[in-house]
Formats: structure tokens, sequence, C-alpha cells
């Protein structure tokens, strides 16, 4: 009895420490740590000179300034670089306090991070040279596809009930910038990959008009800021701060000035309007993952 009192007392105790606590973190060292991505445009990307832009990365330094409001303190925020492949680590272990990039809510995700409100949806889709005559699924038979190392891309379309009996060849890139040179240079035939990171690197390329965005929907994902588990009043904070900006108007201003105004670094539009989805998690917010999208 004595021996499982001990057990018992150990896994508390060991849940206690578990418990995040990202607020008191920051008061105490005036600092948060945002982690961002180097070519997620137009949601998180660099300008050069460790200097960082996009859609979320904007929104991310709305919602500090909010939470320092909420402390009495103006913190500093650290920005640092996460991939697809380290991003949920630097966010377990407490390297990254808040990871504004584009990643995808799921349950298999949620099992490690907590996600706030869904603020981005996006479609899986296929960008192509519009020389490859590549239109749809079906076209991909015995051609190239690259996708980016740490996301569910490819999964996707080997899924798609389109996809039985067409055989490709995949290879990875390091990052979004690298997968989409891969395609620009002609080692691929298409890449795959939600449709604002295809039409922000588009809008990047060297010859934009040569480049389109193709095929099936493949998956349907709600992209949302990614914070650690069992932090219950920092995932709050940053909640109330999403939910009044939907509620002000601003959130909306934003996806205009990165979706539908010209960017850095070409100053090109990326021109995607707001669709349907989203408008309606602005009226209605939520943090459901991407199941809850597919089950409808």
């Amino acid at each position: 009895m004595k021996k499982s009192l001990l057990v018992l007392a150990a896994a508390l105790l060991a849940a206690g420490a578990a418990q995040a606590d990202t607020l008191k973190k920051i008061k105490e060292t005036g600092k948060v740590v945002m982690g961002v991505r180097e070519s997620s445009s137009p949601l998180s990307f660099t300008v050069g000179s460790g200097k960082y832009v996009g859609y979320h990365v904007e929104l991310c330094e709305r919602i500090i300034g909010d939470i320092g409001k909420q402390l009495g303190i103006n913190p500093t925020i650290e920005y640092t670089p996460v991939t697809s492949q380290n991003r949920i680590p630097l966010v377990q272990n407490g390297t990254v306090d808040i990871e504004c990039g584009s990643t995808t809510n799921n349950e298999a995700r949620q099992q490690q991070v907590a996600f706030a409100l869904t603020t981005y949806v996006t479609e899986v889709r296929m960008a192509v040279n519009k020389k490859s005559g590549i239109k749809s699924i079906a076209d991909l038979k015995g051609k190239t596809v690259v996708t980016t190392t740490g996301t569910t891309s490819v999964q996707h379309l080997r899924k798609h009930r389109r996809a039985e009996g067409v055989q490709f060849k995949e290879i990875f890139g390091k990052d979004h910038a690298d997968s989409f040179l891969t395609l620009e240079s002609g080692r691929a035939d298409a890449f795959v990959m939600d449709d604002n990171l295809l039409a922000g690197n588009i809008a990047n390329a060297k010859n934009p008009a040569d480049f389109e965005i193709v095929g099936e929907v493949l998956s349907v994902e709600p992209i949302a800021i990614m914070i650690r588990k069992d932090d219950p009043a920092f995932k709050k904070a940053v909640d109330d701060s999403i939910r009044a900006a939907m509620q002000s108007g601003e959130l909306a201003k934003l996806y205009d000035k990165w979706f539908m105004q010209p960017i850095p670094p070409k100053n090109v539009s990326v021109n995607l309007p707001m669709g349907a989805t989203l408008k309606e998690l602005i009226a209605n917010p939520n943090d459901k993952p991407m199941e809850a999208y597919a089950a409808k």
C-alpha cells in the first residue's frame, strides 16, 4: 500500500511538473520566443537580415502585445526559425513559446501540443509548370512529385481515391523554398502542398507566370498557431486576443494585407481571397482538428 501511495505521489508530482506556465515565464524573463518559418509565405517567412514577416507573424506580434498589456510589461520578441521537422519538439521542450508558422491542427498533433483558434484554412493541391500539361492526379503517373520533409501532403495524395493505381516518384525538399526550387529547376513535375504556400512561392518565383496551382483538393486543413499542451492560462490569453481580432475586423484586415495586397520581397500579390470556411470560422471561432472537417 505504501509503495502504491509513493508511486501515485510521484505520478502526481510529475503531472504537476509537466504543467506549463508560459505567462509566468514571460513575466519573469520579459521575453517571448516566437517560432517562425523561413519560407512559408505569406504566413511566415524571412525577408533577410533576421527579419520575419507574414500573416501569422504579424498576428502573433499583436497577440504578444495583448499578453504584455495583461501582464503589465512590454516583452521583447525573440524570433527563432523552425522547420517542419523540429517545430513540435521545440514547442514541447519549451525552446519556443508560440509557433507562428503554417502548422496543420490534427488529432495526432493534439496529443503532443495545443492549438489556438483556427486562423487559416488551406486546401492541399499541387503546383506545376504550365507547360507540363499536368491538370489532375491521374496526370502524375510516372512523374516525380516533391513535397517538404515533415509535412503530410503526399500522404493525402496517396490516400486520395483518384490516386489508386497512379505510380509516381516521391522526393523531399528540406523546406518549402527548397521544394519549390526542385519544381522550378525541373527536377520535379509537381509540388504538393498547402495552396497558400504554393501561391506564396509562385509569387516569389523568377517567372511567376510559368506556374499554376492545379488538381483535385486533397485535403482541407485548419492552420493554427501552436503552443504547449497543459497550459490553459496561456491558451486562453492567445485565444482571447485572436477572438478580439476576429470581432473587431482586424483579422480580416490582416488577411487582406498578406493575401490580397503586394507583399515582400517582390511586391507581388498572392491573390487568394478569403474562403467561405475561414469566414465561417471568424464568425464562429473554434480549434477543431482537421479530422472534423473531413467528417463534414
